[in-house]
């Protein structure tokens, strides 16, 4: 995600840069180099500093994005005050990462803080400069929302930012018609709405500074929440003083809505043991250094610090295994790759971790959770390495003592990779199993199903009441595209969708 996040910033500079020389932007060309010069000399000795004394993997990705999205929120210039102003900024949103935290992760959006920072030194200072949002123009519009897709869909919260750019757009075309009327001009609507569209920074603080995971709370109604905070304030600014609530205050104080969503799911977690449970899926089990608090069927990110690491970075997501009983163990699992695939990175670290090693929990997300409503008749899906959110979420309801109704359909390339049998058949649920080998000693809640191929028409004929259950399916997005029109009869469908690792 910081690859792409970076090389979408890197091409929409490239771009402004080659608009600048036909003068369709308002900075210059020299202007935009000195500029981003300037800030991406000082972001990286800043975190390169602060890690190396923190003891932290260094990230180039997190310093040069913090400087490209500075370089389209303040002034581009060539004065020597104004690119100390420029200097200053860069280095507070840096040092923000590490003064600004809690518990391993940053509160606030670190390009928020600098210019924020700048925009106070200013009332003193004008000549330093202060935040412009130059990016709010129509020559940037379409490559912003290019790249700027192309990160919330790696994200997935394109929905998120879709509901910021309705209330900020909306919020802002009724501010700017009253001001009209006030002033006894003229009102066009639509004018107004097309400016508020292609002639804002909205586009750009949504779709590379409001949907920076670091910030957000995990469920969606909270990051839904935080992104129609930011709206309102982004669309009608409030003057306090010298200065507005608008575009990257807005963006802090949503910040703190998240915070208080958020705060207590990143925490530190320590290597106990690593257990084969199939020839191909792994379990690595923790003991938490403070209390990770979390709901059955969702996922955590998982940082492993490690050297030359390749485009997908030192973090990945884990679907969470153990149950919130079971604190202060936590598990993850994960399907090792066959030897005749190449590794990544990530996987080569995670292989090398031994007992006793210390590895952070930036945050834990998802909505993969069961109906509130115990009565409700539940049917799980799952793939391979994908039945690890229902392992939560079976072990909560034994250990809890809650009794639901629920069918899983569980798919495995052969009965040897049935992987948490053990605690599957503790919680005493329905089973049935796809696989190319008759597994042995079933249990008899448990049904093999033979000659039955798992598609559309298969999971009607083994679940005939699905129409009557909330339907959960965890596994690849092929496998979810083919049970589709049997889906589409239960009662409700909340998907897992995992590409692997």
């Amino acid at each position: 995600m910081y690859r792409l996040a970076y090389l979408a910033l890197a091409a929409l500079a490239v771009i402004a840069f080659v608009l600048s020389l036909f003068g369709r932007v308002a900075p210059g060309p020299l202007e935009l180099v000195a500029t981003l010069a300037v800030l991406a000399a000082v972001c990286i000795a800043v975190d390169y500093a602060a890690q190396h004394v923190l003891h932290l993997h260094w990230r180039l990705e997190s310093s040069l994005i913090t400087a490209h999205i500075l370089l389209f929120v303040l002034r581009p210039s060539l004065e020597v005050a104004a690119l100390i102003g420029i200097a200053l900024a860069g280095a507070v949103a840096s040092l923000s990462k590490y003064l600004l935290a809690w518990r391993g992760r940053h509160l606030f959006n670190p390009a928020a803080v600098g210019a924020t920072a700048l925009t106070l030194l200013s009332i003193a200072w004008p000549q330093l400069g202060a935040s412009a949002w130059w990016v709010g123009t129509p020559a940037l519009a379409g490559p912003v929302i290019v790249l700027g897709l192309a990160v919330l869909w790696r994200t997935e919260k394109v929905r998120v930012v879709a509901l910021f750019l309705v209330v900020a757009v909306a919020v802002a075309v009724v501010r700017t018609t009253v001001q009209y009327q006030e002033a006894g001009l003229a009102v066009e609507i639509g004018d107004i709405l097309w400016a508020q569209l292609w002639s804002s920074p909205f586009l750009f603080l949504g779709a590379f500074m409001l949907s920076e995971p670091l910030t957000l709370p995990p469920r969606r109604w909270q990051q839904m929440t935080v992104a129609a905070v930011v709206g309102v304030l982004a669309g009608w600014p409030i003057d306090v003083g010298a200065i507005s609530l608008g575009q990257e205050r807005a963006l802090l104080i949503g910040n703190l809505v998240a915070c208080a969503f958020s705060v207590r799911t990143a925490v530190r977690l320590t290597l106990e043991s690593r257990t084969e449970l199939t020839p191909t899926v792994r379990e690595l089990a923790f003991r938490s250094h403070r209390r990770l608090r979390f709901q059955p069927g969702q996922y955590l990110e998982l940082d492993v610090p490690h050297r030359h690491a390749d485009a997908r970075g030192t973090r990945r997501e884990f679907s969470i295994v153990s149950a919130p009983e079971d604190h202060p163990i936590v598990k993850v699992a994960f399907r090792e790759a066959p030897s005749s695939k190449p590794l990544s990175s990530y996987k080569k670290a995670l292989a090398q971790v031994t007992a006793g090693t210390d590895l952070a929990v930036t945050g834990v997300w998802g909505d993969f959770l069961l109906p509130s409503r115990e009565a409700s008749p539940v049917l799980m899906v799952a793939a391979g390495i994908g039945v690890t959110p229902f392992v939560s979420q079976v072990r909560h309801m034994r250990l809890s003592g809650h009794d639901r109704d629920v069918v899983l359909v569980y798919v495995a390339s052969e009965a040897s990779e049935l992987a948490f049998r053990e605690e599957i058949e503790a919680a005493g649920i329905h089973v049935v199993v796809f696989t190319r080998d008759e597994p042995q000693n079933l249990p008899p809640t448990w049904f093999w199903a033979r000659g039955v191929r798992l598609d559309a028409e298969g999971l009607l004929r083994v679940v005939p009441d699905i129409s009557a259950r909330h339907a959960y399916i965890s596994g690849p997005p092929g496998l979810i595209a083919e049970l589709a029109p049997a889906l589409e009869k239960a009662h409700s469908i909340t998907t897992d969708a995992f590409s692997g690792y």
